[in-house]
């Protein structure tokens, strides 16, 4: 068996890719836009996984086996409620005071800071649940995440 993707719904494509290409850093891979189905598929992949495939000349991975997220937005509006419901989606990063400090200056409310200097939960636009773990050994605790309260739920 092989991990291939996680799917979310979305409903604001454009504040979806913001959020995780500019915000956590993830590079698109693919993309269908299906006229019949009135959908568009986005898959994203951290740098690091895409390091380790090869692409055809189109850009489409020769290997489907790197661990991506599925973006699916439906043309046609529609209200989703429980994103939290999966559970959550999980990045290991390089340095998580960089990346909340990015998503904070974003707008992106830090729903439990990084006071242990190790793991962060933040939400994407449509309220998908993301957690940031610390590559490595925890960093030392650092303000203001180190006094900062959780908001909200996670």
């Amino acid at each position: 068996m092989e991990y291939l993707h996680t799917m979310v719904r979305v409903t604001n494509l454009d504040d979806t890719l913001k959020f995780f290409c500019e915000g956590l850093g993830l590079k698109e891979v693919r993309r269908i836009d299906n006229e019949a189905g009135r959908f568009t598929l986005v898959f994203l992949a951290a740098p690091e996984d895409l390091d380790r495939v090869k692409f055809d000349t189109s850009g489409t991975p020769l290997k489907e086996g790197i661990p991506m997220v599925e973006l699916t937005h439906n043309w046609d509006p529609e209200e989703y409620s429980g994103g939290r419901n999966f559970g959550h989606l999980a990045y290991q990063v390089g340095d998580v005071y960089e990346v909340v400090e990015r998503l904070s200056d974003m707008g992106v409310t830090i729903n439990r800071p990084p006071r242990d200097g190790y793991m962060a939960f933040v939400r994407s636009p449509d309220g998908i649940s993301v957690e940031l773990l610390q590559k490595g050994k925890p960093q030392a605790p650092k303000e203001p995440w180190a006094s900062a309260e959780n908001i909200g739920s996670w």
